[in-house]
C-alpha cells in the first residue's frame, strides 16, 4: 500500500507523512512538485511498469502546474483513473471545491491539516480503492471465464462438425453447409454442384484387411480428396460409412465432372491393395455428380435433399456401368 504526497512545502510534506507513518501507513512517497509526481507514475515513460499508488494526497495550489491540472493529467492515464485523489486546499469556497471534484479528486482536507480529519480520509479514500481493485478483479475472473466459454464453446461446436475418424467435416456439417450454399445459389443466381463418393468393394477391404486397416484407408482416402479442392469456399465431408460428399458452390456441371474425376484419380494414385475387389487390384471409387442451376426455371422447385438424391442416383449409375468411373445426373 503506497500514498503519493505532492506538495511544494516541505513543512507540509513533513508533517503529512509524519500522521501517516506514526498510524501505520509506511510506505509514503513525498514529491515536491507536480513534475516531480508525473516523473515517479512513469506518465511519459512507455515501459509496462508502473509504480503499484493506491492514493495521492496532493497540494492544491504549488508553482508552475497546480494541484488541480496535475489530477486531471494523472487520471487521464488508464493506469491510475482509480486511484483515489485528495486535495489539500486552503481555499475551502465552494466553488473551488467543486473544481477540485471536476478535475477527478475524490475528497479533499482543509489546511491546517488535523490528524483526526486526515486520517479519516485516508482510510475512506483507501477503503475505496480495495474495493475498487477487488471489484476489477472479479470483473477480470469473469472476463477470463467468459474468454474460457466462448473458447469451449468453439472448440465444443468444431468437436461437433468434425468426423472423428477421418478428422474432415461429418454428415452435420455438410447438411448445414449445403442449405447455406443452396439459398445463397438460389439468391445469386449461381450454379451449385455437389459430389457423392462410394469406394469400391469397401466391405470386402474390410473383410480381407481388418477394420483397422479400413479405418486407415478411409483416413487416406479423406485426406488425397481434401487436397483436390483449391478454393476456400468448397468442402468435402464424410457422409458415413465409406462415402463421402463434396459441395461445390458457383460451380456448373462441366465443373463438377472435372473435380470429381480428379479427386478419382487422387484415391488411385494411392495405390492402396485390394486383392478381393472384383474391378481392380487397387482401392477405387465410384463418383455421382450433380448440379443446381438456378437459372433454369424446370429447377426452381428443387431443394437440397432432391439435389442429393441426384448425386445418389448419377452414383448408382457409375457402379452399375463398372466403378471406379464418375458419372453425372
Amino acid at each position: 500500500m503506497a500514498i503519493l504526497i505532492v506538495d511544494d512545502s516541505k513543512f507540509s510534506r513533513s508533517v503529512t507523512e509524519s500522521i501517516l507513518n506514526l498510524n501505520g501507513y509506511h510506505n509514503t512517497v513525498p514529491v515536491a512538485s507536480a513534475r516531480q509526481a508525473f516523473a515517479y507514475l512513469r506518465l511519459d515513460d512507455v515501459s509496462e511498469y508502473r509504480p503499484d499508488i493506491d492514493l495521492i494526497v496532493m497540494d492544491i495550489i504549488m508553482p508552475e502546474i497546480d494541484g488541480m491540472e496535475a489530477c486531471r493529467i494523472i487520471k487521464a492515464n488508464t493506469y491510475y483513473k482509480d486511484v483515489p485523489v485528495i486535495m489539500i486546499t486552503a481555499n475551502t469556497e465552494v466553488q473551488r471545491i467543486e473544481q477540485a471534484f471536476a478535475a477527478g479528486a475524490m475528497d479533499y482536507i482543509p489546511k491546517p491539516l488535523h490528524e483526526i480529519e486526515l486520517l479519516a480520509r485516508v482510510r475512506s479514500a483507501l477503503k475505496l480503492k480495495k474495493e475498487i481493485d477487488g471489484r476489477k478483479a472479479h470483473e477480470q475472473q469473469l472476463l477470463t471465464l467468459m474468454r474460457e466459454l466462448e473458447q469451449a464453446k468453439e472448440q465444443f461446436k468444431r468437436l461437433c462438425s468434425i468426423d472423428g475418424l477421418t478428422g474432415i467435416p461429418n454428415r452435420r456439417h455438410f447438411d448445414e453447409v449445403l442449405t447455406k450454399e443452396w439459398r445463397r445459389a438460389k439468391r445469386n443466381n449461381q450454379p451449385l454442384s455437389l459430389i457423392l463418393l462410394d469406394i469400391d468393394c469397401f466391405k470386402s477391404y474390410n473383410d480381407t484387411y481388418g477394420h483397422l486397416s479400413g479405418d486407415d484407408c478411409l483416413k487416406q482416402v479423406a485426406q488425397a480428396i481434401s487436397q483436390v479442392l483449391a478454393r476456400p469456399g468448397d468442402l468435402v465431408a464424410r457422409y458415413g460409412g465409406e462415402e463421402f460428399v463434396t459441395v461445390l458452390p458457383a460451380t456448373d456441371n462441366p465443373g463438377g465432372l472435372f473435380m470429381a474425376e480428379k479427386m478419382r484419380c487422387a484415391i488411385t494414385s494411392l495405390q492402396i491393395p485390394h486383392i478381393d475387389s472384383v474391378f481392380s487390384k487397387i482401392l477405387t471409387a465410384s463418383l455421382g455428380v450433380a448440379t443446381f442451376l438456378a437459372a433454369d426455371k424446370s429447377n426452381l422447385l428443387l431443394n437440397p435433399e432432391e439435389l442429393l438424391r441426384m448425386a445418389d442416383e448419377a452414383l448408382y449409375k457409375a457402379k452399375k456401368a463398372g466403378r471406379n468411373r464418375v458419372c453425372s445426373c
